[in-house]
């Protein structure tokens, strides 16, 4: 790769670097369970509210039935937008926006993983910028204008969307996806109830714990990080190697299901200061391309992530091992324990070592996709060209030169 462009996309994060130091990242109140979500919007002096969710938590194990039933008791009015998939495109958060303006909304509930909380989100950017398209909005710093009270309820743990600036939005049109970036999108509350979690299926409660690992590795491994976000990586890291297994196994364990849910809390606030990497710059292509689930590219691209970066990423994998107990005679060798031990997690609760939806003949595309997405802004251990991302991608899919 050219040494002038990787000079540049240094020079570029160092000064992204010395801007979030005067840049402010609150994190949102915490409610302890869904009983208490209707008393604060109440208090918060809302009359009427848009709940974004999906058909499946809505109408089949209507898990919004206590709350329904909550803020009728209240005098609260809403109303439901329960269309949105996996990977929520543009034109989901167009009918949500017109939903919330035809019903006088002025607040929104988010119930669901990271898809109702991107769309949520990217609802609330309309909101704030009803001139501006969800591509026009795409980048870092694009909204700037207070959002709408965004309550988040999360009903996996991964994603940790109910602490973070981002919001990921699919444009099928163009087969890519548009991540929308700045602190206004940081929701008011976060509504943690794990019992919202037991009913998981198992292979959404592996994927989505991978996806909070996901969060935590590429923060801490970053060049971006502060005494506050290494520590918070540390505790979902932990957290991550304590229970996501049980969590598998053992479904119905309140217990764990809730230490899952702080875990992605962790993760979320780590990467929302110290950023994410290449291993969310390629799993977004992934999604975009293929409808692939964001926590099942993640899972299975950051071991061959970690392995590229070597030597690079050595001392902050050593610490991450030594804290999740992997021991090794010197710093290389727990790093690439630590990566072992990823693949096996991945391994017991059966996430694929490779995704065969990836093509040969799509590799240009995506790897220059995924090359746009990380540089110049993510500050990762060691930048990729497209080559290296392609590498990456066949080895993924299973693919050979």
């Amino acid at each position: 790769m050219n040494f002038l462009f990787k000079a540049y996309c240094r020079t570029y994060q160092s000064i992204i670097r010395f801007a979030l130091k005067f840049i402010k990242f609150r994190e949102p109140e915490t409610l302890d369970g869904l009983t208490a979500l209707a008393d604060k919007v109440k208090s918060e002096g809302l009359s009427s509210i848009l709940i974004v969710t999906d058909d499946v938590l809505h109408n089949k194990l209507h898990l919004l039935d206590g709350l329904k039933e909550d803020l009728k008791k209240r005098d609260v009015n809403f109303v439901v937008y329960d269309k949105v998939l996996p990977n929520p495109d543009v034109t989901l958060v167009n009918e949500g926006y017109d939903l919330y303006k035809s019903n006088n909304c002025q607040g929104i509930v988010a119930v669901g993983g990271g898809s109702p909380m991107d769309c949520a989100k990217a609802i609330g950017c309309r909101v704030a910028r009803p001139n501006k398209t969800i591509q026009q909005l795409q980048g870092y710093f694009k909204v700037m204008k207070k959002l709408p009270p965004l309550f988040a309820v999360p009903t996996t743990a991964g994603t940790g969307s109910e602490t973070t600036v981002a919001a990921v939005i699919s444009d099928h049109a163009n087969n890519t996806k548009c991540a929308i970036n700045d602190p206004v999108l940081i929701p008011k509350f976060a509504v943690l109830d794990p019992t919202l979690t037991v009913g998981l299926p198992k292979h959404i409660t592996s994927t989505t714990g991978m996806d909070a690992l996901t969060h935590a590795v590429e923060a801490y491994i970053g060049n971006t990080n502060t005494d506050n976000t290494r520590e918070k990586a540390v505790r979902c890291t932990k957290l991550v190697f304590e229970n996501l297994e049980k969590a598998y196994f053992e479904g119905s364990d309140i217990k764990t299901r809730r230490n899952m849910q702080y875990a992605a809390y962790y993760g979320g606030i780590a990467f929302t200061r110290a950023y994410v990497g290449n291993v969310h710059a390629l799993a977004h292509k992934l999604g975009g391309k293929y409808n692939t689930p964001h926590g099942l590219a993640n899972a299975v691209l950051l071991p061959y992530v970690l392995d590229y970066y070597g030597k690079t990423a050595e001392l902050p994998l050593a610490e991450l091992a030594t804290a999740v107990g992997i021991k090794g005679v010197d710093n290389a060798a727990k790093a690439r324990l630590f990566i072992a031990a990823i693949r096996k997690m991945n391994e017991v609760m059966n996430i694929p070592a490779t995704l065969d939806c990836i093509k040969e003949e799509d590799l240009d595309f995506l790897a220059g996709e995924a090359f746009k997405e990380a540089n110049p802004a993510y500050p990762v251990p060691k930048i990729m060209s497209k080559e290296d991302m392609k590498d990456i991608y066949r080895k993924v899919g299973g693919l050979t030169k």
